[in-house]
Order: C-alpha cells, then structure tokens, then sequence
C-alpha cells in the first residue's frame, strides 16, 4: 500500500474519463502537524469537497506519523494541483521534497493553511533551508515563526470567541456566518504587524480566560501573496472548531474562493469533522 493516501479513489477506475476528471478542481492537502490531528481532520474535510462540491482531492501525510518531521511523501502532486492546503508545523522536510512546495509557490497559484502552518518549518540555524522558516510571511501574510514579531499565544486553558469584522459582513467568504461563534481554539497573537496592511482581515478573535492580559487578534484573513497568489490563512484549526457550523461554513467557503469559483448558496450543510484533541503525543522510547 502507499505510505500516503491519495483521494479519490475514482480517479483511477476505468470507466473515469480524463475529460471529467480535469472538469474538477484538484484540491491537495499537506498535513504534518504534531498536535491537532490534522492528518484526522483534513481528510474529512476533502471528503466532503468531493461528495458535494464536485472537486477531486489528494491528502498528504507525514509518514510514518504525525511525528515525522523530515517525510511527507508524495509532494509531487503538487505539480497537478489547482488548489495548496496546509497544515504544518515545525517540519524539516528534505531540499527534494520541499522542491515541489517551492514550484507550486512560484506558479501563483492559489494557497490556504491552518493555524500551526504560521510556523510551517524549524530547521537549524545555519541550516542551508533555514530560510524557510520564515515560510508564512511571503506566503500566506503570518508572522515569520513562532515567536518571531511576538508571535504567542494565551495559553492552553484559553479558547475564543469569533466575530467577524467590522466592514466584512459582505465579504463572499463570509456568505451563511451572521454572528459572533466560540471555538476551543486559544488564540493566537500576531498583531499589529500581521497580517499584511494590503490584507483583508475577516474574523477577528477575542481570547476567553487567557493566562495573561490579551487583545482582539485577527483570526482568519485573506491576501495576495508575494508570489502573487491568492490566499487565506486562518489561526483557527483545533479539531473541536470544526464542531462548530460557522467554522465549517467559513472552510467550504474559502476553498470556493481560493479556486475563483462561486460560493455555494445554499452551501450543502454541517458535515462531520470532528477529532479529538491529542496533543503532543511523542513516540514512546525504546528500552
């Protein structure tokens, strides 16, 4: 069996002709995330792209776990994808592999990510790709890194109430969210410095019970990145925020948006994406 999962399986029946296949956007979806399952969620969330959106998806994994910080294998089907989702954190991927990441960014074309992907890459210093640990500010208008430009967050106990912001109830992505809505997610701080002045901030987040004074920050924004693409980035992704309707609304929508096509009105419905939360689960060491 092949170390990473490619959906949908149909694509490669017979009776699947080329001509339908290619009518239907490629969304593909790389996830190496150590702590909030994305590897659980992200497949879940392709799944409903293709049963009700009419999109084909490929899900890429960190092999032979969450943990693997140095293989996420399959890359290369980046080359075919007419849509890039993300959801990293801390990775070291090898120069062959990352190469494919680097010709999908140059292409321009379109880009999304989650939460963790704010912090996508942690190679060493002096590393010849530690530049790359600045991945998020070219690519998707987040901080540089964790801890870079203050770039923290209000503490585990803490989660967030969302609303959107002022001047952005008519914003496409937006379509189906009417009012404020609370996630598990704590929040992430990443003003004033991001996202970008030329971003358009969409949700703003404000931190429930956070363990030191906190401010409203952006949660999910959209912008043009400096490779030219359209993007969205959200701050969001703890797997308990997909049990909540908005959330899910706000996904389907961005990826629509991401690939300039219609937002679905009516969209199809709350689906299942929901995981428990893990945490760090680091490999038990052998005796």
């Amino acid at each position: 069996m092949s170390p990473y999962r490619l959906l949908p399986l149909l694509a490669i029946l017979p009776w699947t002709t080329p001509v339908a296949v290619a009518e239907k956007p490629h969304v593909v979806f790389v996830c190496g995330d150590h702590e909030y399952g994305g590897e659980v969620t992200m497949p879940m969330f392709a799944a409903e792209l293709e049963k009700h959106y009419g999109m084909r998806a490929t899900v890429l994994t960190a092999q032979p776990d969450q943990n693997a910080e140095e293989n996420i294998p399959g890359l290369e089907a980046l080359a075919g994808a007419d849509l890039a989702v993300l959801y990293l954190r801390w990775r070291r991927l090898p120069q062959e592999q990352l190469a494919h990441l680097e010709a999908y960014l140059k292409s321009a074309k379109p880009l999304m990510g989650f939460r963790t992907t704010s912090h996508a890459f942690k190679y060493p210093k002096d590393h010849p790709l530690e530049s790359w640990n600045g991945f998020a500010a070219d690519a998707l208008g987040a901080p540089p890194g964790w801890g870079a430009d203050g770039h923290t967050h209000y503490g585990h106990q803490a989660s967030t109430d969302v609303a959107i912001v002022p001047g952005a109830e008519k914003n496409p992505i937006l379509l189906g969210i009417t009012g404020p809505f609370h996630v598990r997610s704590w929040l992430y701080h990443v003003v004033p410095k991001w996202p970008p002045a030329d971003a358009t901030r969409l949700l703003i987040g404000t931190a429930v019970e956070p363990n030191k004074p906190a401010e409203p920050n952006p949660v999910a924004w959209t912008w043009k990145n400096k490779y030219g693409a359209r993007t969205f980035f959200t701050t969001l992704g703890h797997p308990e925020d997909f049990q909540a309707e908005p959330m899910l609304r706000l996904v389907v929508n961005a990826v629509h948006w991401c690939l300039d096509r219609p937002i679905p009105d009516p969209w199809k419905g709350p689906f299942k994406m929901d995981a428990p939360y893990r945490g760090m689960v680091r490999p038990e060491k052998k005796k």
